[in-house]
């Protein structure tokens, strides 16, 4: 048992050793919402497949925060690893993320949500978030107008349902930070899952589009075989006249990140950038409403 603990200790320092962030954000100062078991650090596992580095068991769910090395354009992003709702790609789909961002100036959070099988809980994870860096934008110099999500897979129906049900109240506030909102200012869907839930592959009916849904940049490709999401969701913002931006490709499959070797992860940063240079970097005025 003892070897055991041991194990288990030096699988969890070494997921965190792969993090080169600044500081580590705990989001719940006392009992996470909804949650059964106690804090205690994520775990590792031992899947290393595709050189990812996988989470799971997340019980106290935790922001990580990069700040850029190039001066700060006073933008921020979370980052929404994916993994099924089970485990999350914290590296593939987080770390390498967030210091892309931090290379455009971007201060970057990538979020520790809980998995597995915690849906509605991770969404409390994520409004939480959100919450949490609007009240501490002045620590980091940060417009509280310009900060948006970014999910992959499972992180992007996340952030999907994040940029849709923010005016819910999800949890009991804690503290001050839940009185301000858990709207996203912009969202990025990279290959996202789970969005075409509904009847006949349509809309997942819990992703509520009205006047206030933020604008968003959505990527996937034809063989993916979560690749409906997009198309729904583009569609659906299109038919509520909300800002949105698609790009799809023929081929790139899914789960692919921002490495080498996949057309579909080489393209879509590229793009991506553009997106976010129109809308938040070039004359820095706040997103739209």
């Amino acid at each position: 048992m003892k070897r055991f603990f041991i194990l288990l200790f030096f699988i969890v320092c070494s997921a965190f050793a792969l993090a080169q962030g600044t500081d580590t954000l705990y989001l719940w100062p006392g009992t996470v919402p909804g949650e059964t078991e106690a804090k205690h650090p994520p775990v590792q596992t031992a899947n290393t497949s595709g050189n990812v580095t996988r989470l799971t068991d997340v019980t106290d769910p935790a922001l990580v925060v990069f700040e850029p090395k190039a001066p700060s354009n006073g933008a921020s992003v979370i980052v929404c690893p994916g993994g099924g709702y089970n485990i999350l790609a914290i590296d593939k789909e987080g770390y390498e993320v967030a210091e892309w961002f931090n290379q455009l100036g971007f201060t970057a959070f990538v979020l520790q949500y809980r998995v597995p099988n915690k849906r509605e809980p991770a969404l409390y994870d994520l409004q939480r978030a959100i919450r949490l860096v609007r009240s501490r934008a002045s620590d980091w110099k940060l417009d509280p107008k310009r900060l948006g999500v970014i999910g992959f897979s499972a992180g992007g129906s996340l952030a999907a349902r994040a940029s849709t049900r923010f005016g819910e109240r999800t949890y009991t506030p804690v503290d001050a930070a839940d009185s301000l909102s858990a709207r996203p200012d912009f969202s990025l869907l990279i290959y996202p899952a789970y969005l075409d839930e509904g009847e006949n592959r349509s809309l997942t009916p819990e992703l509520r589009l009205n006047e206030a849904t933020p604008p968003q940049f959505l990527f996937g490709t034809a063989d993916d075989r979560y690749g409906n999401s997009v198309l729904v969701m583009a569609g659906a913002l299109r038919d509520q006249k909300r800002p949105v931006t698609l790009h799809f490709l023929s081929e790139g499959g899914h789960g692919y990140g921002m490495r080498k070797g996949n057309d579909a992860a080489e393209t879509w940063p590229a793009l991506a950038e553009k997106w976010l240079r129109r809308l938040t970097l070039d004359d820095n005025r706040p997103l739209l409403p």
